[in-house]
């Protein structure tokens, strides 16, 4: 059996894996290769597939102003929400 997933980068990942046992439930799923249907979402996915994956002009500005003290930076203020984010595990 083959299986088909998506990393969180957008990457498929293809298992390969023996028969489920003969008692297991039959799981029924899309294709994984299922095109999106919606004429309005097409678009979308194709505007959003044309982006950079990353915009460096947009992030050497950043760097620039941190740099220059232009554009405040609260390190408590990162790690709380980062903390926030990921849960606490102390």
């Amino acid at each position: 059996m083959r299986i088909t997933t998506s990393t969180p980068d957008g990457m498929a990942v293809q298992r390969v894996a023996e028969a489920p046992p003969a008692d297991a439930p039959e799981a029924v799923a899309a294709p994984a290769s299922a095109p999106l249907q919606s004429a309005v979402l097409q678009p979308a996915l194709q505007a959003m597939k044309d982006l950079p994956e990353i915009d460096q002009e947009k992030v050497d500005m950043l760097r620039d102003a941190l740099s220059k003290g232009e554009l405040p930076f609260d390190p408590a203020k990162l790690a709380g929400l980062i903390q926030r984010f990921h849960g606490s595990e102390t």
